[in-house]
């Protein structure tokens, strides 16, 4: 998963409305709404930015977030979740 590439919807796919401890998310595409907790948000919001690889998502969630479990593990772990959920594609 080392090499494996990560992208988020385009600019306009997802309506993102924060909400206590959770962040609504819409997807326009598919037309659901998800209910995410941290570091799901934090983690469509670095994606929004552009494809990136897991290691380097790891160090920019790092450097812009108080992540409480930031393992390389954690983070793919959440990652297949995003991929199963339609919010987050992969190469």
């Amino acid at each position: 998963m080392s090499g494996t590439i990560f992208w988020g919807p385009p600019d306009n796919g997802l309506l993102i409305a924060p909400l206590d401890e959770f962040t609504a998310v819409y997807h326009r595409a598919s037309g659901i709404t998800h209910l995410l907790t941290e570091p799901a948000p934090q983690i469509l919001a670095v994606l929004g930015e552009g494809p990136v690889l897991l290691d380097a998502l790891l160090a920019r969630l790092a450097q812009d977030f108080d992540l409480t479990d930031g393992t390389r593990e954690a983070l793919a772990a959440r990652l297949d979740e995003l991929v199963e959920a339609g919010l987050v594609e992969r190469t």
